[in-house]
């Protein structure tokens, strides 16, 4: 599939992604800028579809820089146990700190994301074993312990409801005001281009980079921080949305291969386009009421991932 076509559906979804919603809003009521509808399309409409593009682009290359780093096409942020440990990070700032700020949770969101990814990596070097479906097993168990942890920890303190509304991945409530640090994940995008070559040779194994004169532990950590990044970044701003750092990049590969410096502008266009169809699905099948974008994804995801799954074998090293 040709970028350019990627782009333009991206573009045809984003502009129908504007004018639906519970209020109805057509371009020709824009043109009174002292409207209603002018101010929710300025308030809610745009900042909904910037924080879909963004989330979009960000979980998808998160994805695509794991399954390099880590050798294996079902390794994504939500079956590494990344999600799972900025979420435990939130919780933590939540009982430990009764008065903390926002910028001190997005800081103890990224320091456990961080911290749960790298530590799922060693685990894998630990890992005789590495078969291309054990590899991602391990990891959702591991997500699911550390979700386990969140949970007591939750329910003891009595806020676990307020931390699964909270964390429910969703753009309901993207207003003007609460997307921006979504903004966080572009630089983020452009360092992970930047560094696509270095990355696709550290994929190559340990070995092979250092015979190539490649720092392996410095690229791998920097590739480890940009997925803490954005994945901090998406959860603290919409929530855990699975499956989108595991598929998109699975389906870029199979038509345009594994070189990370091709594949990262496809795959960003990708996960951008694939979310918009999710979130715009959500808002029609029980409109005027929305269904959260984490279970049109959840749906969509989970078909595509057990496909994956049954053809694991075609997926191998």
């Amino acid at each position: 599939m040709k970028l350019w076509m990627l782009g333009i559906a991206a573009i045809v979804l984003s502009f129908i992604s504007l004018f639906i919603g519970a209020i109805d809003i057509t371009p020709k009521d824009l043109l009174n800028w002292e409207s209603d509808e002018t101010h929710i399309f300025l308030i809610s409409r745009i900042p909904r579809l910037l924080a879909i593009i963004l989330a979009g682009a960000g979980m998808s290359i998160a994805g695509l820089i794991m399954q390099s780093l880590s050798r294996n096409k079902f390794v994504s942020p939500t079956t590494a146990g990344t999600l799972d440990a900025a979420k435990l990070g939130i919780l933590i700032s939540m009982l430990f700190f009764t008065n903390v700020t926002y910028t001190q949770q997005v800081i103890f969101s990224f320091a456990f994301a961080l911290a749960g990814t790298f530590l799922f990596m060693q685990i894998l070097d630990r890992i005789k074993f590495k078969d291309v479906i054990f590899v991602p097993l391990i990891g959702i168990m591991y997500g699911n312990i550390l979700s386990s942890i969140t949970t007591f920890l939750g329910y003891e303190a009595d806020l676990l409801q307020n931390l699964s509304s909270w964390l429910m991945g969703s753009f309901t409530l993207i207003i003007a005001g609460r997307y921006e640090l979504l903004y966080v994940s572009i630089p983020a995008i452009i360092l992970a281009y930047l560094y696509a070559n270095k990355f696709t040779v550290a994929g190559m194994g340990e070995d092979f980079a250092r015979n190539l004169g490649l720092s392996y532990k410095l690229v791998l950590n920097i590739g480890l921080v940009l997925v803490a990044v954005i994945s901090t970044t998406v959860v603290l701003t919409v929530g855990v949305i699975p499956f989108l750092g595991l598929i998109v990049p699975n389906i870029v590969s199979l038509y345009l291969g594994d070189n990370l410096r091709k594949t990262i502008p496809h795959t960003a266009v990708l996960g951008i386009v694939f979310l918009l169809i999710c979130d715009i699905l959500g808002r029609i099948i029980i409109h005027p009421y929305e269904i959260p974008v984490n279970v049109t994804v959840a749906v969509i995801g989970s078909a595509i991932f057990l496909t994956m799954l049954l053809r694991g074998r075609a997926y191998a090293k």
